[in-house]
């Protein structure tokens, strides 16, 4: 792609971060869309959103195409993001609700595996071709259809159908889904859900003039921006070449790149399966946050100080894939459920909203930032930002974060309104 658009680091940069723009948007609005539109409509939509704006990056013929593209693109995957784990979590029932909201995290990750290694295996077979990467992009056209053509088979959600008056068709989707006795006597708690839901919209700016509630809204956004500031999803999406630059071959790099796809998977398992409910939040949080730092700080030595050789790329490889477990194993589902636990109930959607934001724009700004500083000044400078930041983050997290896991969510609103944030 950067050969056949003649990409500057510049213009790779807003390739790639246009798709992080576009989320941004998408998550705003996506939350609008599946409230009016139901999440199962939200949902139908959003796939042929994926399909048509996948056609447009496959088919680009300019630069200024492929970019408007990728927008459209990344509105999907923000309104995905917002759609989903709602989707799943009012079809669940209670007591799996927590295990199939995890689940959602494990498919993202396993997702990611799946596109690099589909690439190795593209770039093996028609690597020759010159636009081997519409070849690629071409593949995530198949998921799109598969969630079109399952989305017309899945039921609305029971909670939207209930919030709209609908209490009939609800209790038909949870006679689908549960037991005939289990499923008139959760429409009880459904109406409960939907009430908790309506409080939990009634939140907004103006409630920022209260202290302890504007320094709860500003220590989640500066959670979630501090997710990003790890640098995973820069790795995540120039890994390839990022590999190259260590001193891998350009095959080579792609093939070595789906072990950061591996690392992912595995990490994140540990964590849903054996980390997440035995330590304390704020603990997990500091704990990752310090061991991506570190690995940070290794790869910017290994990339200065190192000659380049294979050996080096091998180094960087074992560091990168070290990191992107320690990120996936403390700090990927914890971070999210952290959020999900901090605001309280009335102030959940728009706390959830402002902080989901500035991870998408705190995204982008790193991914379009990557290919202009690692070509310009080398790996080395790349990772020693993410060092240093990292080391903001720790003090900031220090200092600011509460932990979440052990209380009820009543006791930590109580907890904040006195002041008390530890």
């Amino acid at each position: 792609m950067k050969e056949y658009f003649g990409l500057t680091p510049w213009t790779e940069g807003l390739v790639t971060a246009s798709l992080l723009i576009g989320a941004a948007v998408g998550a705003i609005v996506g939350g609008r869309m599946n409230d009016v539109l139901g999440r199962k409509r939200a949902l139908t939509y959003i796939a042929v959103v994926f399909f048509v704006s996948t056609l447009g990056c496959v088919f680009a013929p300019t630069l200024w195409v492929m970019i408007p593209a990728r927008f459209v693109l990344g509105f999907a995957v923000g309104a995905a993001s917002v759609t989903v784990p709602v989707y799943l979590a009012e079809l669940a029932p209670t007591e799996r609700r927590g295990t199939l909201s995890g689940r959602n995290e494990l498919a993202i990750v396993l997702g990611q595996l799946l596109a690099f290694a589909i690439n190795a295996i593209i770039a093996n077979v028609w690597g020759h071709h010159d636009n081997v990467w519409r070849y690629m992009l071409a593949v995530a056209a198949i998921p799109a259809v598969c969630l079109f053509v399952g989305m017309l088979k899945m039921p609305e959600s029971p909670r939207w159908l209930l919030a709209h008056g609908r209490d009939e068709e609800a209790l038909e989707v949870l006679q689908q889904i549960r037991s005939d006795e289990r499923a008139r006597a959760e429409m009880a708690e459904v109406e409960l859900l939907a009430e908790e839901e309506q409080a939990a919209q009634s939140g907004g700016w103006g409630d920022m003039a209260v202290p302890w509630i504007r320094k709860i809204i500003l220590i989640g956004c500066g959670l979630a921006m501090a997710q990003q500031i790890t640098g995973i999803n820069s790795i995540m999406y120039y890994g390839t070449e990022l590999l190259t630059q260590a001193g891998f071959s350009s095959d080579a790099a792609i093939v070595a790149n789906v072990a950061n796809g591996v690392l992912a998977v595995i990490g994140t398992a540990v964590c849903l399966f054996w980390v997440i409910d035995r330590v304390e939040r704020r603990k997990l949080i500091i704990f990752g946050f310090c061991a991506t730092t570190i690995c940070h700080g290794l790869i910017m030595l290994t990339a200065a100080l190192m000659p380049a050789g294979i050996t080096r790329a091998y180094v960087i490889l074992v560091l990168c894939v070290t990191f992107v477990f320690f990120m996936q194993m403390a700090l990927n589902a914890p971070v999210w459920v952290c959020l999900s636990e901090m605001f309280p109930l009335r102030l959940r959607g728009f706390g959830m909203g402002i902080s989901i934001l500035c991870m998408w724009l705190m995204n982008a700004t790193l991914t379009f930032s990557f290919p202009v500083i690692t070509q310009t000044f080398g790996l080395q400078a790349m990772f020693g930002l993410f060092f240093v930041l990292g080391l903001v983050v720790i003090g900031f997290l220090w200092k600011f974060l509460p932990n979440t896991s052990g209380r009820s969510l009543e006791q930590l609103e109580e907890s904040f309104s006195r002041g008390e944030f530890r």
